[in-house]
């Protein structure tokens, strides 16, 4: 008897106890998203963005139906089996073509399904005409528009128009620090390859950053780099310098303090979202040097309007990196369609257990508000609820219990809101890190605690993303954005990095009981159990 139930509703249920359901989880990630994780049994659903994904990553509906009767209880709903095959089936039955006269052209040999997408209202005003009757020409800068529309249409399009090869450039992977590329960071670069174009998913600190490094030295051409903020850039530029054959003259930062472009140019979401006079002062960028590879770090966070510049790049190849494909605006078939479907996929608990990342421990501390705080609490509306809650002055005796516990560990206090942190730093007299503290000053803090001159950082969600701590071993984290389970990848994957002398993490959430802080930890839940993690709720006197 296996560990899932399989029903109607393409929903299934993994009986968590059961000694198969790790191998269990492990194959439904491929192809299911996980809706609800409680102690004892975890709901996935079975979505078509889901199977689509998985169809793009090469696994056909065989492979997927296989894993549900492998694993399943009871048989398999007749309708679920038929969804899924006909749902896997609509993936690349409409392509993306050059025709003879180099000209975008829709093809179909399901003339059926052509002239289906073709009457589509918005579909219809991207075409140009029929070409004989398997094919419709599509207007020379709509080739992203006409892959969005397909997929809300339910026809996801491949993309077999070929890609510029853009300004070449000398790129090789460096054979010096006696360092070499890891099986599934080759494997992750061969898969994007072979695609043209998509996402890779890998957890923070398995090196997201040397799977580009691999492509760009594949692609050898002028490269674009586009990254959450400067801190990142300058590590992205660092990465590049000790593991690629690029030299300082080579590489270019484009932000908002220096405007370089170069060979290979590192510029931030903020610097091309900027608008003056309602226009987006520094479009040009996109065109600037030929680019023949641009890589998106952090895909999961591309603001809305990157998308809408996106659409117009099909032509150039798009590579995204992400720890999870998990968006909070729910806008995962964007990326899907305009920066490519998911290439590879490898597990969290698949990477550590190969001891590429640290293993970790986490844990939920609940915490009794004061009367006070609880009487302010019961009478504050919505919006403030949460505030009050995530900022009860009793976190700070607790986070004191833990930095005593791991004395001497390096430690982050990650948290939200700025007078939480301006009163924690000044509480436990350590240093603090926030979107108002100057990049050089970030850059020599984040220094010295990878150095080991200090242990303990206060930071704001600002050290969420690409910033690299190897040595970072325990999170506190004290407030979050209402429980993001992006955000959590994030914060996890901060502590990650293998430590030079193998000792695990330690990942602790501060909740305060009976809050929409602990309803909000659930999505945090969710989000350990969908990676394979163990999540221990402790009470905080049980700390003394």
């Amino acid at each position: 008897m296996g560990p899932l139930i399989v029903q109607s509703d393409k929903t299934a249920l993994l009986e968590v106890d059961h000694p198969d359901a790790s191998d269990a989880r492990h194959d439904l990630a491929i192809f299911a998203e996980l809706e609800r994780a409680p102690e004892h049994i975890h709901t996935y659903r079975i979505t078509r963005l889901g199977l689509w994904n998985a169809r793009a990553a090469g696994h056909d509906s065989d492979f997927v139906i296989g894993v549900l009767d492998k694993y399943a209880k009871f048989p398999i709903p007749s309708t679920v089996r038929q969804d899924i095959t006909e749902t896997m089936s609509r993936y690349g039955r409409l392509s993306i073509r050059r025709g003879e006269d180099d000209q975008l052209e829709l093809f179909s040999s399901d003339r059926a399904v052509l002239l289906e997408a073709s009457r589509n209202k918005k579909i219809s005003m991207l075409l140009d005409g029929p070409v004989g009757n398997e094919a419709f020409k599509i207007q020379d800068w709509a080739r992203g528009q006409v892959k969005q529309e397909l997929l809300k249409l339910g026809w996801p399009a491949e993309d077999f128009a070929g890609y510029a090869e853009g300004t070449p450039h000398a790129i090789e992977l460096s054979t010096a620090d006696d360092w070499k590329i890891r099986d599934y960071q080759s494997q992750a670069v061969d898969k994007f390859w072979a695609g043209g174009s998509g996402v890779v998913v890998l957890p923070c600190g398995a090196g997201k950053t040397i799977v580009g490094a691999a492509a760009m030295a594949t692609a050898k051409t002028n490269t674009l780099i586009l990254v959450t903020n400067t801190v990142s850039a300058r590590q992205w530029k660092n990465e590049l310098l000790r593991r690629t054959t690029l030299t300082e003259d080579e590489i270019g930062e484009y932000s908002g303090s220096v405007k370089e472009i170069k060979p290979v140019t590192i510029a931030t979401y903020q610097i091309l979202t900027t608008k003056r006079k309602s226009e987006y002062a520094h479009l040009a960028l996109l065109n600037a040097n030929d680019w023949g590879l641009i890589v998106y770090d952090e895909v999961h966070l591309l603001p809305a309007p990157i998308f809408k510049m996106s659409a117009d790049l099909q032509a150039r190849r798009r590579l995204g990196l992400t720890a999870t494909l998990v968006r909070e605006d729910g806008k995962e078939g964007d990326v899907f369609s305009l920066i490519g479907p998911k290439r590879f996929d490898a597990p969290w608990k698949e990477i550590e257990a190969q001891g590429y990342i640290a293993p970790a421990a986490c844990f939920e501390v609940r915490i009794d508000m004061e009367e006070e705080e609880r009487f302010a609490y019961a009478i504050a509306n919505q919006d403030e609820k949460y505030r009050l809650a995530a900022t009860s002055a009793v976190k700070i005796p607790v986070i004191q219990k833990l930095l005593k516990k791991h004395a001497g560990e390096p430690t982050l206090i990650i948290g939200q809101y700025l007078d939480q942190i301006h009163a924690i730093s000044g509480a436990l007299r350590v240093p603090e890190i926030t979107g108002e503290t100057p990049v050089d000053e970030r850059e020599r803090l984040f220094e010295q605690f990878r150095t080991g001159e200090i242990t303990t950082l206060v930071v704001s969600k600002v050290a969420n993303f690409s910033v690299d701590l190897p040595e970072a071993s325990v999170a506190l984290q004290i407030s979050g954005s209402y429980g993001s389970r992006q955000e959590e990848a994030q914060r996890l994957g901060r502590l990650l990095r293998p430590k030079a002398d193998g000792r695990a993490a330690n990942f602790y959430t501060l909740i305060t009981r009976d809050t929409v802080d602990q309803d909000f930890a659930q999505n945090r839940q969710r989000f350990l159990a969908e990676q394979g993690y163990s999540y221990e709720i402790i009470d905080a006197h049980e700390l003394d």
